[in-house]
């Protein structure tokens, strides 16, 4: 739990609204890599994000890094949560944190299902999923050397050390052989795209990190967690988002293809067709993509089935990380793509 009295008097002391009012926190949701609580005061809220003690000390850094990001969205076109105040002194609450506006949504990872009316109208539902592609092809917008984001990713090179990063990454973690791995990591190395528009991007961009207003029709309301954010080839986060998305989305399997039901959403082909009209860019060459955002998945969750212990959650991860990287060497070998 965060010390409630050193949090009010550095708010206090920022003259941040509530001054002089009783703080309450109230607990939302976190884990390993950061926690997030609800800060009441008299008729303010808001919502305060950090490490927990436990997590290593780069996680201080990774916080201001978000902040810079959530910072850099004030006045833009993406939905996202309003900057309020930042602090980078330990010594306050022990590990750097910002503060950010509450939003009053619903994620789908609610219980891993759609709110009402979504859950009872296909329709309607379909709105959910071209928003989420909306909200990705608006952040690859975002004038990102305007904003002061020079130094927050290095754009050039940037498929060069996805590759080269990634592969040691997997030797460091690996714990078995991977079927499809040598084949995928040839195929990326020797297709890389001659060139791309460098752009903000999320990292791990997907159902589970973005939030909804309530009611119809659809209408996203902030992007969340941005952990992963950099400045690099924004596409990759269009490949992140469609590379489980099932080839047909009215087909039984859709159901169960991802961890929310996606019968009846729109194809994989009008999800890249709808970013494509709203972010300008081209979407000629995202087999590429496609292979390296299977490959990357499965390194990265094969390093939580190597750490699983005896968490059912990870264990989870046994069979998938196979199939996927499977899948990114099938899919690049079935490719026609040309760099």
């Amino acid at each position: 739990m965060i010390d409630t009295a050193k949090l009010a008097a550095w708010m206090d002391e920022a003259d941040l609204p509530g001054k002089g009012a009783p703080l309450e926190a109230r607990f939302l949701s976190g884990g390993t890599q950061n926690e997030i609580y609800e800060i009441v005061r008299g008729d303010s809220s808001c919502v305060i994000r950090l490490p927990p003690a436990a997590a290593p000390a780069s996680r201080d850094e990774g916080i201001m890094r978000e902040w810079r990001i959530i910072e850099a969205l004030d006045g833009t076109d993406v939905p996202h949560t309003k900057a309020i105040a930042s602090c980078s002194d330990t010594s306050v609450l022990g590990r750097s944190f910002y503060l950010m506006g509450f939003v009053d949504g619903w994620s789908p990872m609610n219980n891993k299902q759609w709110r009402e009316p979504f859950t009872s109208d296909p329709e309607l539902r379909k709105g959910l999923a071209y928003q989420l592609a909306e909200g990705i092809a608006l952040l690859s917008k975002v004038d990102w050397q305007a904003k002061g984001l020079q130094d927050l990713g290095r754009p050039d090179g940037f498929h060069e050390r996805q590759v080269s990063r990634w592969t040691r990454f997997f030797d460091r973690v690996k714990g078995r052989e991977l079927e499809g791995m040598d084949e995928a990591t040839a195929w990326l190395n020797a297709h890389k795209p001659l060139d791309f528009v460098p752009g903000l991007m999320h990292g791990d961009y997907q159902f589970a990190n973005v939030m909804f207003k309530d009611g119809a029709p659809a209408r996203l309301d902030a992007i969340v967690d941005w952990e992963m954010g950099t400045v690099g080839d924004p596409k990759l986060d269009l490949a992140w988002m469609v590379q489980g998305w099932p080839e047909d989305t009215n087909a039984p399997e859709a159901a169960t293809s991802s961890y929310v039901d996606l019968r009846g959403m729109p194809s994989r082909e009008q999800m890249i067709n709808h970013y494509s009209k709203v972010s300008g860019r081209q979407v000629d060459d995202l087999d590429y993509y496609l292979v390296l955002a299977k490959w990357k998945l499965a390194i990265v969750l094969e390093q939580g089935f190597q750490r699983a212990g005896d968490n059912h959650q990870l264990q989870s991860y046994g069979p998938l990380v196979p199939r996927l990287m499977k899948e990114a060497a099938d899919f690049a070998e079935s490719s026609d793509y040309r760099s």
